[in-house]
């Protein structure tokens, strides 16, 4: 194969081309296999270690970052200064919509087997980009190449199923606890990028500077209000990053003596979960108990060694759980004891066709537990209506259990069954 190294950077700058392209690497395009995942970054500069994760997964194929604004400064970066080996790096400026209509630049998306979506503007990306062959691609490019795709702070705002559009302009969290419906709390939800990874779920960024949890709060209840769902949030501080493979298990890197955290929210458990009041002009008031949200708050490290499992929204390494509320528009936090999340996962019908079964259901001194016939292996835990883990035991597929109850108050509660495709709740009533 003959290779042409362009060591400096060049503008391909035709007659009425509405795009700048900045290309390094070889111009031929290669076609190895990516591996699929997601990298998500906080917005200021980028971890080293993350972005390795990110190249790794381009299988020595081309890279393609793609931006509103701004020049080539990722370009040596990601082609030698990582030490990684990849084809061809190219940066695509798309400054205005017309851009995301020229054949050139959906071509370069559809033949990338990595793309980074840089910082920005968001607005700009969903002005631009929706609705157009630029979003028709980077839906191929997920959903069918199955590439791997990252962005930081712009770039990581519209990743997630929902996301924060800001036509409006940014909006602070004293705004959006004071109206959750003020008209710079514009989300848009299910109708662009949808990454497989991020159901139900709606990112923040630069989330130390400033703070940004309130507003991520107010996003969350909006949604979850709306939908009557229990959406899900994923955010970075500045200097941290979540990269999330396909097995579901997301690894926070960050810098080993620095406070750089990745935070995990969901909506709790017990019923009713929404807002309490949710409505334009007044104040969000969702406290449910005061742990409206489960929060897992993750240290990044260099080797990414902390983990969060997006498959049970539970399992995790490195991780502090907090519980966070709203009272009237003001934002509560207290430290919070493990937990369950199985009611975000799996829906239990998979489970209910392939032999999940719990019974007698009232019970008087605890219940028998059938375990699915899928090959898995399970864990089964039994939960106060605060989602607290009362007892847990592991079995295979297909397994009898007995879980015993005796000593428990009468009342009801949640007995969970969790294995590597999501997790199945049935509610147990002891009398």
């Amino acid at each position: 194969m003959r290779y042409l190294l362009f060591l400096a950077f060049f503008p391909r700058l035709l007659f009425a081309q509405s795009y700048i392209s900045y290309f390094t690497g070889d111009t031929a395009d290669v076609q190895p296999i990516p591996t699929p995942g997601v990298c998500m970054m906080g917005g200021a500069t980028e971890n080293d270690h993350a972005m390795r994760w990110f190249l790794q997964r381009a299988n020595g194929g081309d890279v393609l970052v793609i931006r509103a604004s701004g020049a080539d400064g990722y370009n040596d970066y990601l082609f030698s200064e990582l030490g990684l080996s990849v084809n061809s790096v190219e940066t695509i400026v798309m400054p205005n919509a017309a851009a995301a209509l020229d054949p050139y630049v959906a071509q370069q998306i559809r033949n990338a087997e990595a793309l980074w979506i840089a910082g920005g503007d968001q607005t700009r990306y969903a002005n631009y980009w929706k609705d157009k062959p630029v979003e028709d691609a980077l839906r191929y490019l997920i959903h069918e190449k199955k590439a791997v795709i990252g962005g930081t702070s712009a770039g990581m705002a519209i990743l997630g199923e929902a996301y924060f559009r800001a036509a409006n302009g940014t909006i602070t969290s004293a705004e959006a606890l004071a109206d959750p419906f003020d008209p710079k709390m514009d989300i848009g939800a299910s109708d662009f990028l949808d990454h497989p990874l991020l159901q139900r779920t709606i990112t923040d960024t630069h989330y130390d500077n400033p703070n940004r949890r309130g507003r991520h709060l107010a996003f969350i209840a909006r949604l979850t209000q709306q939908t009557g769902q229990r959406y899900r949030g994923i955010a970075c501080e500045e200097y941290t990053a979540v990269c999330v493979d396909t097995s579901g298990i997301a690894r926070v890197f960050g810098g080993d003596n620095a406070q750089d955290f990745a935070w995990f929210l969901h909506v709790n458990c017990p019923t009713p979960f929404e807002p309490e009041v949710c409505s334009p002009g007044t104040p969000l008031h969702w406290v449910r108990d005061s742990m409206a949200l489960k929060v897992l708050r993750v240290k990044g490290t260099s080797n990414g060694i902390h983990t969060f499992d997006l498959n049970d929204w539970h399992t995790h390494s490195g991780g502090v759980w907090e519980d966070w509320w709203c009272e009237n528009g003001v934002l509560k936090t207290a430290t919070a004891d493990e937990h369950f999340s199985g009611c975000l996962s799996s829906t239990g019908e998979n489970f209910r066709q392939e032999g999940f079964r719990v019974f007698p259901n009232p019970s008087g001194d605890g219940v028998q537990v059938v375990l699915p016939d899928q090959p898995d292996h399970y864990r089964v835990l039994l939960c106060d209506l605060q989602g607290n883990t009362l007892t847990q035991t592991k079995g295979q597929a297909g397994a009898a259990l007995r879980i015993e109850a005796e000593s428990l108050p009468r009342g009801v509660y949640f007995l969970v069954v969790q294995g590597s495709k999501g997790a199945a709740v049935r509610q147990v009533v002891l009398e």
